[in-house]
């Protein structure tokens, strides 16, 4: 996905980069601020999420965690958009932005898992994914690049998972409100699990053409 609070105009391509290698943005291009509205909004969503996962797996209040998690949603649109219209864009942004959605994800997996919503493979392949993107950074600093902007496909597996998650709850109750959002919840869950494993594959697509065009790159003297 797309870092909600990244660069709004183009920066330069370094002049060591091989000519097939991808354009690579590096956090470190971006302003050095803290204080911004965008900021706040990503740090109060990394603070809920404790807070989302006790309501779940301790008195189970799971009305407040729906409220929590759809608070996340909003704020996850609105931080990337204030970013951009207000032209506040960070190193810190960058950062923030996709770890509190990594960790509202990985949280809710294993908290809908514990209560038997969720089955199991699910929760597996999606923090398998994790798993993998997380060697393919390592790869990229080998290499002497930063992590590379994710593809929006992975933006709207995020939203539609993070959408996915709080009708899963709902479905989980009882009566003709839990009846009638069963289909929607696992058609959310379906089709966000399988962009987010998409977005994951482009990624690793990405990371290999950068591997195959530096080592194409003949050894300077």
């Amino acid at each position: 996905m797309t870092s909600s609070n990244g660069p709004s105009a183009p920066v330069p391509v370094p002049s060591d980069r091989p000519a097939g290698a991808p354009v690579v943005l590096d956090r470190e291009d971006l302003p050095d601020r803290v204080w911004t509205l965008p900021n706040a909004l990503s740090v109060l969503r990394l603070l809920g999420v404790p807070v989302f996962l006790w309501l779940l797996l301790g008195p189970e209040e799971d009305g407040w965690a729906l409220v929590i998690l759809m608070v996340s949603g909003f704020t996850d649109w609105l931080d990337g958009k204030l970013a951009r219209w207000l032209n506040q864009g960070s190193r810190l942004g960058a950062l923030l932005d996709p770890a509190a959605d990594r960790l509202y994800i990985v949280a809710t997996l294993v908290a809908l898992t514990l209560r038997d919503i969720v089955p199991l493979w699910v929760t597996a392949l999606l923090v398998g994914r994790e798993l993998v993107l997380g060697v393919m950074l390592l790869v990229l600093r080998a290499y002497g690049y930063p992590p590379l902007q994710v593809h929006y496909l992975g933006k709207a597996a995020t939203l539609l998972l993070l959408y996915a998650f709080p009708v899963l709850l709902i479905a989980d109750g009882t009566g003709w409100l839990a009846r009638a959002c069963e289909p929607f919840a696992w058609a959310l869950t379906i089709w966000g699990t399988a962009l987010y494993l998409l977005a994951g594959l482009l990624y690793v697509v990405q990371v290999a053409g950068i591997v195959r065009a530096e080592r194409t790159v003949p050894a300077s003297p």
